[in-house]
Formats: structure tokens, sequence, C-alpha cells
């Protein structure tokens, strides 16, 4: 099953499940937060809640999206009770873009290099076995997500503002501290590889970006291959494109692993808490040396996702720098 959330026409919000070129609105659920916890409270799953709730309001897909409608399909009141944050080195082939970033002129192999290694020999244990733990970074909170269709902004001291094409996680933690897997969701994860590139231990902060995912949640469990498509639009022009795969089929960890060590960490598995989780890439513009300009769009698009995910780049106005007041 397909559910997105949306702004109605008169400035309510919505859940919906997709139909085609159709959104069927469900009855008096506004968040997939909330279905989550009805679903959770009734022994149901998501889908089970989703159909017991579908009414007979409609919405055409095509024009929500041109009203720019669209909101994130996992969100919460308090952006501070969710957080984004990612892996790395995860996907067969991940390892030669970022090896070439990282590359010193004295050095024979690369940590990328090492960590991607460990990730081919222990990231995929077996049934109810600890694998490896893969590389791990913080995005931020909810204040940080951008909706589909919406601009994914620069900060004006960024050395460069690139697309990274994932799938990821959408979790909900349970009251009784369980995380709970809504399902999954196209990412634009978003980095700044030339500040990553100068020197690796600043990739925490080439990770500090916006991002975007969706516009679909698409539940139950990921197939084992997924292939798509990566784009960036300048004006009527397509200037780069590639193909990306993602699902375990192409991973050097299985998605079990990644999620036991994230949420092996307590404070992690807060009841009422969302997480949205970046599964990884092997494909970016950035690795081809194309280098984004204002106002480009990306276009994430898989067939297993629905609709794609577009955003357009802005950058912010330089700024002065910040000034901390002593009180």
């Amino acid at each position: 099953m397909h559910l997105l959330q949306l702004r109605t026409r008169d400035g309510g919000r919505a859940v919906a499940v997709v139909d085609g070129a159709q959104l069927w609105l469900l009855d008096g659920v506004v968040s997939v937060r909330e279905l989550a916890a009805r679903s959770f409270a009734a022994g149901r799953s998501l889908e089970e809640m989703a159909a017991s709730c579908a009414g007979r309001v409609r919405e055409d897909y095509d024009q929500v999206i041109a009203e720019r409608r669209l909101l994130p399909p996992l969100d919460h009141e308090d952006p501070a009770h969710l957080l984004v944050s990612g892996t790395g080195l995860t996907h067969l082939g991940s390892a030669a873009a970022r090896d070439r970033m990282h590359r010193a002129a004295d050095s024979e192999i690369t940590d990328s290099i090492r960590m991607f290694r460990m990730g081919l020999e222990g990231g995929k244990p077996a049934d109810g076995a600890v694998g490896v733990q893969p590389e791990w970074f913080y995005k931020g909170d909810g204040s940080w997500i951008v909706p589909p269709e919406g601009d994914l902004v620069s900060p004006a001291f960024a050395l460069d503002a690139g697309e990274e094409p994932e799938v990821c996680g959408l979790y909900w933690i349970a009251p009784d501290g369980t995380p709970c897997r809504l399902g999954f969701a196209l990412g634009n994860e978003f980095s700044d590889h030339v500040t990553e590139r100068h020197n690796y231990l600043w990739l925490a902060h080439s990770k500090l970006r916006v991002s975007s995912f969706g516009p679909e949640l698409v539940t139950g469990e990921l197939p084992a291959s997924i292939e798509g498509e990566s784009r960036i639009r300048r004006g009527d022009r397509i200037v780069w494109r590639q193909p990306f795969w993602s699902g375990e089929a192409n991973m050097s960890h299985s998605i079990a692993n990644l999620e036991h060590h994230h949420f092996k960490y307590a404070a992690f598995r807060r009841p009422g808490d969302l997480h949205l989780h970046f599964f990884g890439t092997a494909t970016l513009s950035f690795a081809d040396g194309v280098h984004t300009e204002p106002g480009d769009v990306f276009e994430i698009e898989a067939p297993f996702f629905g609709r794609p995910l577009r955003n357009r780049l802005v950058v912010e106005e330089r700024d002065e720098p910040v000034r901390v007041r002593p009180l």
C-alpha cells in the first residue's frame, strides 16, 4: 500500500491511499503517526488500519502536486521528536566514489575502503546474529525536512549542494519502546561533497543539510532489488542522469543489521518519537564532475515507490558570522 500526507484545500491535513491518479482520503486521520498509534493499539497492521479508515473523499494527485500541497509522508507536530540520520558505504559500488574523495597521495588504502570491506565481510549476518556496525551520521530533526516539490536550501557557507538518491526507512517508537517500521520511501539525502572531500573528519559537517523524502510511503517489505534513476533538470534540459540500484541484493549490509545498529541505542527508542533513516547510495552526480546550480531540480524516481521525488535547489545569500552573546 502507498500512503501519503497532504494539505487539504481548506488548509487542513489528511492521509491518503494512492490509487493511480487518485488519492483516497482516510476518514478522521490527519497523520501517519496517528495511524501508526491506532494500528499498534488495535494489534493491526498499518495497511489494515488504513483500509478500515478509507473514506469517500478523493483528490486528484496531479492537482495536489501542482498546488504544492504534498507533505512529507511522515512528520511530527514537534519536529524535535523526529530524528534524521543515515548510514554510508552500504551499497556495492559505493566505495569507489568515496575512495576518490578521501584518498591522500601517501595512502594506499583509505578508511572508506576499510569500512566498505568490513561491511562486505560482516554486514549480512545469519538470522539472529549481529553484524558489523556501519558508518552512521546525524542529519538533523524534523525541522530540517523539506516536503516533496519543496526547495532544498543550501546554506551560504556550503561548498557544494549535491543530491544523494536513497531508500530510507520510516519508523515510529511504540509506547513500550519497540521500534516499528512503517515502511520505506525514496529520499534525497542532499550533502556537501566538497566539504567532505576536503577532509573526511568534516563528514559530520557535510551531512548537516536539509533533505527530502517521499512523496509516498510504501508499506511492507523492501524488494531485494530496486532500480531507479536520478536526474538533474536545468530549465528545459536534463544535464545529468544515471540509474541507481538499492535493496539488499545491491547492498553490503542487510536492512536488519542497519536497523539494529541504529536502534541499539536506548535514546533512539523513546516512545512516540519518529525516525527517518537513509540507507545509503552508490550514485552521485558529484562523482561525475557535475556542479549544481541554483534553480536546478533534482528528480529521483523508482517505479516501486510511485511518483518521483522532486526538489529545486536554492542557495542562501551570504550572511554574517554568527556571534554568541554572553549572558
